[in-house]
């Protein structure tokens, strides 16, 4: 079997050829936000922002918009009921007997790897699963045990032409959301199926049902670093993706977390910040808090903001802003590399993105209709009296 060649030297025989040259990033021991393990409590599913939304914390009006705040927009209805069935296929039985795979974890690696490609992840990353990135129950209250050793995990974009369409923060918003949750469900739901036809157990974890918290496990699988949006960012992706899980004991080698310099940038970019239609996301320092140093993002704002949000469907106003959502070219290429190595101009980098009108809606990418589904009828956004989201 011959080489293949791509814009980065060499391919070995039988590897998948990757979307993004996730090789050249710098790759570190630990992640760069700074984690205390020891001060870290399993957390529980029901205090996310959403389980908080549906329980009423945040008033009647989120409540009550809570249950079509994607599906109101048809395409994302679509899009939700699809990724909801996947539920029926998250776990399963596994053969009684282990396949005859070759005795070397590294090569086992590679193969998983580039079936995560072959099912068309834009990223693949791998990394040990810690105790302390497991939910102890779940959205309905159940105890969660999950004793998986690794966690392999699934990226997938959200299409930068749509996002350059959209403003972030309109109809389509939903929608471009679950074209990256179903996608990634179906990957992590076919993956965690073959493992356990090879006799590992394994687990999907996707939106149609966590067990995992997907964040830090994006970090420590060297996929990309926390935001200031409370987001994990990949330098060629921006925010502009979502992530699938799958957990296993079948042996494999983890990756190491990255370092491209986002932690200096993003305490000076300050651009989701400003941009941010929640005020979710802050503009001072780090802070400790549940054992991540970090910005201390709102998810209780920015949860009842997409929930209740009267002029589209949810929001993604961060990921639209951000410098780093750019398509590649040798001229974003070049701007990634001053981010890298000049991480202190965030800020005389982010009004240069302003200048030459980056962050605003691209009316030639735009293809959707805007329509609303009000009780079953589908009509023109607007055309009746705002509800009251308080």
């Amino acid at each position: 079997m011959s080489q293949r060649n791509n814009r980065e030297g060499t391919i070995p025989p039988g590897r998948r050829r990757p979307n993004y040259p996730m090789h050249r990033l710098k790759r570190v021991d630990r992640p760069t936000t700074r984690i205390e393990p020891d001060k870290l409590e399993r957390p529980d599913e029901r205090e996310h922002g959403f389980a908080r939304v549906m329980r009423g914390a945040f008033g009647p009006g989120p409540q009550r918009e809570m249950a079509r705040f994607v599906p109101k927009y048809p395409l994302g209805a679509s899009f939700a009921r699809l990724t909801a069935a996947m539920g029926e296929h998250l776990d399963g039985d596994i053969a009684p007997q282990k396949a005859p795979l070759p005795d070397d974890p590294a090569l086992v690696t590679e193969h998983v790897r580039s079936l995560g490609y072959f099912l068309k992840a834009d990223i693949v990353g791998i990394c040990e699963l810690p105790p302390w990135a497991v939910y102890s129950h779940d959205i309905t209250g159940n105890a969660i045990e999950l004793p998986h050793r690794y966690a392999i995990v699934l990226v997938v974009d959200q299409d930068y032409d749509t996002m350059a369409g959209s403003t972030g923060d309109d109809w389509i918003s939903g929608t471009q959301s679950f074209i990256g949750y179903s996608n990634a469900a179906l990957m992590s739901c076919v993956m965690a199926d073959y493992i356990r036809r090879l006799g590992y157990p394994a687990r999907a974890h996707n939106a149609a049902g966590y067990q995992v918290v997907v964040p830090p496990l994006l970090m420590l699988a060297g996929i990309g670093e926390m935001s200031r949006a409370g987001i994990v960012l990949n330098p060629f992706l921006g925010m502009r993706f979502k992530a699938s899980v799958v957990t296993t004991d079948l042996p494999l080698v983890p990756d190491k977390p990255v370092d491209f310099g986002l932690q200096a940038f993003c305490e000076t970019c300050l651009k989701c910040a400003v941009e941010c239609d929640s005020g979710a996301i802050p503009k001072g320092g780090k802070v400790w808090q549940n054992g991540y140093e970090s910005w201390r993002f709102d998810a209780g704002k920015c949860s009842k903001f997409r929930v209740a949000n009267p002029h589209g469907s949810a929001c993604g106003r961060c990921i639209k802003v951000c410098p780093f959502n750019k398509p590649a070219g040798w001229t974003h290429d070049a701007v990634r590399w001053m981010i890298r190595h000049t991480p202190f101009l965030g800020r005389t980098i982010a009004r240069a993105d302003d200048l030459l009108g980056y962050g605003k809606a691209e009316e030639q990418y735009r293809w959707w209709f805007d329509l609303e589904d009000v009780d079953g009828t589908l009509q023109v956004p607007g055309s009746r009296p705002n509800q009251s989201t308080d």
